[in-house]
């Protein structure tokens, strides 16, 4: 019996032994072919860290070639007044907060007007009396303020950073698949004064807009014939667009005209398309349009390619307006308008709702 119990001993050391010498083999074996796997790809490794180090390289040298609100030259130092276009709003919040952010030596304070609305005319007025350093504006300057300018003894210069779409807005209600230019002109003139005189329902129409002298944006161009003439008997004024959207949401006939980025993502008005000629109406929103019935889940945005391509029939250059006096005011006017012409300004200005010009 102790025979027996021994030989099974010794038959299950052998197993184990074996066993033992087994695994070892393999892992020596193992450990053989990955390190000659290793030696074959180590020229690849290494190739490949190359290539991934100089694509590094080549990004970062050109990250440096952006250019960027920090590599702007003789920025001044101090506090400076600045004003004008409503449709600036989102610039002024978001593009000014960041080069003050990045600029911390230039400090901004925006100016209501004492009288009169806010807007591009009323900052370019201010602009002329001296009440500001520079302005903005979303209009182009016309003949008479550059002729102010001239004999206060010096000149204004318009430099485009951006471009906005001026679009036609109406109650949700209102059954009208969109209108020309020329009938959208002649609606404010007082020569069409239904909507059946446009294709659509038996109802007055009721056109508000700001005082002219006040106007943040232009429907007649600067070389027409149109710009002198005055507004229909029928024309409603009102303060600022805020106070235009608030009253066509009560007033079925009603129309308006502002800047897209302001009123397109509008739940209580509705944009219109407009088109040189009826068969190419081309819409400030983005298609498919957002139902009122889904705002504001979804809001509709604005048709920045119709903006880019200048296909959309009336567009809004926005331009800073720089006082050409050889003084701070020229100074700081000049510099303003080169920050947003960074690639870092043009960058915020499409995050603020609108089309860059770079």
């Amino acid at each position: 019996m102790d025979n027996t119990n021994q030989k099974k001993a010794i038959i299950n050391n052998e197993i184990a032994l074996f066993l033992r010498g087994l695994i070892i083999g393999k892992v020596l074996t193992l450990i053989v072919i990955g390190g000659l796997l290793w030696w074959l790809l180590k020229p690849n490794l290494l190739s490949r860290d190359s290539v991934n180090s100089s694509s590094n390289q080549s990004f970062n040298a050109g990250s440096n070639n952006v250019s960027a609100f920090q590599t702007v030259a003789d920025v001044p130092t101090g506090s400076f007044n600045y004003g004008g276009s409503t449709a600036w709003a989102s610039i002024r919040q978001l593009v000014d907060s960041q080069i003050q952010s990045v600029r911390p030596e230039l400090q901004l304070r925006y100016v209501d007007p004492v009288n009169g609305s806010p807007g591009s005319s009323s900052g370019i007025r201010m602009l002329l009396d001296g009440q500001l350093d520079f302005g903005q504006s979303s209009r182009p300057l016309t003949d008479e303020e550059q002729a102010m300018a001239k004999e206060r003894g010096f000149s204004l210069e318009q430099r485009q950073v951006g471009m906005d779409g001026i679009a036609v807005v109406v109650n949700p209600s209102l059954n009208v698949s969109g209108l020309t230019v020329d009938q959208l002109q002649k609606i404010y003139l007082g020569q069409i004064t239904n909507w059946n005189q446009v294709g659509g329902p038996n109802l007055p129409i009721t056109p508000l807009s700001q005082q002219q002298k006040d106007a943040d944006t232009v429907i007649f161009p600067s070389n027409s014939d149109l710009k002198d003439q005055a507004l229909g008997s029928n024309v409603q004024y009102v303060y600022s667009t805020t106070e235009a959207v608030r009253q066509l949401s009560k007033t079925p006939g009603g129309i308006y005209y502002a800047s897209a980025r302001s009123v397109v993502p509008q739940c209580s008005v509705k944009a219109l398309p407009l088109g040189q000629t009826s068969g190419q109406l081309i819409s400030p929103y983005r298609e498919p349009m957002v139902s009122p019935e889904q705002c504001p889940r979804q809001r509709n945005q604005l048709n920045i390619q119709a903006i880019k391509n200048r296909s959309y029939p009336i567009i809004a250059n926005l331009s800073v307006i720089i006082k050409q006096n050889k003084g701070r005011e020229q100074q700081i006017g000049d510099v303003y308008a080169k920050l947003l012409l960074t690639d870092q300004g043009q960058k915020a200005i499409e995050q603020a709702g609108f089309v860059g010009v770079r």
